[in-house]
């Protein structure tokens, strides 16, 4: 399991002491394609809504940990050790979905976007290291992750009502992740998303259950590209 917290507060000591290492960053960018429930389902059918998939993250495995366990400060030391991986963003603002997906004919659009400022890796098989890219070229993820997401939906029919969507959630996503080679990766998979409910036209009433915005699936495709990076724990 990976224990994000943790290593963002190991990484966070390197105002007490400032020892460089060189980590893998991983950047990646695909096609993300959303259903959601309720009258966006009927509206739209099998047409999903359509964006763009990001992330920016060091990948600091368990391998990288060991290497330099001695230059982290003696307090986090015994913590650190148990930690197996984790991927650390530069910034919680960095959005991890763009969608752009415009009205056309009767069917609703939307324009948004979804960061995503904490996850947890619940399940990690396959590749151990970034260094045994050539050994074992797979990797299967399953993360949990907190949302936080805004979305304007709107259509050239009266169907779907013009929406303001605004809201925290929860998301359980599946990744498989493929080496092509060392520093270039391909990932795909999906999950579901759940949020606080809210109604179609409205930000802060609820109706019946077809009427509100809080539960999609979604499937997405990415390339990734992977580069040296110095860091200081």
């Amino acid at each position: 399991m990976r224990r994000v917290w943790l290593l963002t507060a190991l990484l966070s000591a390197s105002a007490v002491v400032a020892a460089p290492i060189t980590a893998p960053v991983d950047v990646g960018v695909g096609p993300v394609g959303v259903w959601w429930y309720g009258r966006l389902l009927d509206n739209r059918g099998a047409i999903p809504q359509f964006g763009l998939t990001f992330n920016v993250h060091a990948v600091i495995d368990e391998q990288l940990i060991r290497e330099n366990l001695n230059k982290l400060p003696a307090q986090y030391r015994s913590m650190a050790s148990g930690i197996k991986s984790a991927r650390i963003s530069p910034s919680i603002f960095i959005p991890s979905t763009l969608i752009i997906s415009p009205a056309f004919d009767r069917f609703a659009g939307m324009f948004g976007v979804t960061w995503t400022p904490i996850g947890l890796t619940l399940v990690s098989t396959g590749q151990k290291s970034e260094r045994e890219w050539n050994k074992s070229r797979g990797q299967l993820l399953i993360d949990a992750n907190a949302l936080l997401t805004y979305l304007f939906v709107y259509s050239l029919s009266p169907e779907i009502p013009t929406t303001h969507f605004l809201r925290p959630g929860l998301e359980l996503k599946l990744t498989l992740q493929v080496n092509l080679t060392r520093s270039v990766l391909l990932s795909f998979g999906g999950g579901s998303q759940v949020y606080i409910p809210q109604k179609l036209g409205s930000f802060f009433e609820l109706g019946p259950l077809a009427d509100l915005m809080w539960l999609n699936w979604y499937a997405f495709l990415k390339l990734h590209v992977r580069f040296p990076y110095v860091v200081n724990l």
